[in-house]
């Protein structure tokens, strides 16, 4: 199924969500209306979708921020906008829903901020991670300093803003940006067979994976762990538990809810 604006195509193939950002003039750029369509969608996913693979069209993932509107806001105009990105990454990191990003081209500013907001992430050959803002005058806004901060630690993230420095797709791999670097043309067939493997899991253990991990590496040690057991002792319990189980013992696929 097929449910499309100019700017967000979305198809549908059971279980799994395909949204492909649809601005190849601007290498896919992120503007206000495409940020509205992907909090539209991740806000409220059509009813039966377990995973979604995110991607860009005409050979770019995500080229950034469109500075063309950046140059319009004042500073607080400016400081709202960002927190808007922060909200609706978030949205995106936390909706429950895993997110594979299928990315080749442009990975770039904000690009590489919305990838980093995703749970797995593909790079073709063509990929370029770059934190191009301190050759523009400007800072990153869209939460840049603590996902990309994170993955590759903050000396690496600063050294990068204050170079320009692009990662390919193989040195994204061996930093973290990404998870797979795959051939030419083959990130969508490792996205759609990652998705649909990870729509077969539990939806609750995909739930507390997304919710938890990130947040316990916010904690500390024994809240962290603690955080753990309280996860175990919820997953370990249901009815999916029980299934998983089962299907275990009688040597067969399990059928989760």
């Amino acid at each position: 199924m097929t449910s499309s604006s100019d700017i967000l195509l979305v198809t549908t193939d059971g279980p799994v969500a395909t949204l492909t950002m649809n601005r190849p003039t601007k290498r896919n750029a992120m503007c206000d209306e495409l940020l509205e369509a992907l909090e539209a969608f991740f806000t409220k996913p059509p009813e039966g979708v377990r995973a979604v693979i995110l991607t860009g069209t005409a050979g770019h993932y995500c080229s950034g921020l469109d500075l063309s509107e950046h140059v319009s806001r004042d500073a607080e105009g400016t400081m709202r906008h960002s927190r808007n990105w922060h909200r609706v990454m978030d949205i995106i990191q936390f909706s429950g829903l895993p997110v594979v990003s299928a990315m080749f081209g442009a990975v770039i500013g904000g690009g590489l901020e919305l990838a980093t907001s995703t749970h797995v992430r593909i790079a073709e050959p063509s990929t370029i991670f770059q934190l191009p803002e301190g050759m523009r005058g400007i800072f990153v806004g869209g939460g840049a300093t603590v996902r990309v901060g994170r993955i590759i630690g903050s000396d690496r993230m600063c050294e990068m803003m204050l170079t320009g420095r692009k990662y390919n797709a193989e040195e994204g791999l061996a930093l973290g940006l990404t998870h797979y670097s795959v051939g030419e043309g083959e990130a969508m067939a490792l996205a759609q067979k990652l998705a649909s493997k990870i729509a077969n899991n539990a939806s609750l253990s995909n739930y507390m994976m997304i919710q938890a991990i990130s947040r316990i590496s916010d904690m500390s040690k024994s809240d962290g762990l603690f955080m753990e057991s309280m996860c175990a002792a919820v997953s370990q319990t249901s009815e999916d538990a029980e299934e998983g189980l089962r299907s275990f013992l009688e040597k067969r696929r399990p059928v989760f809810r």
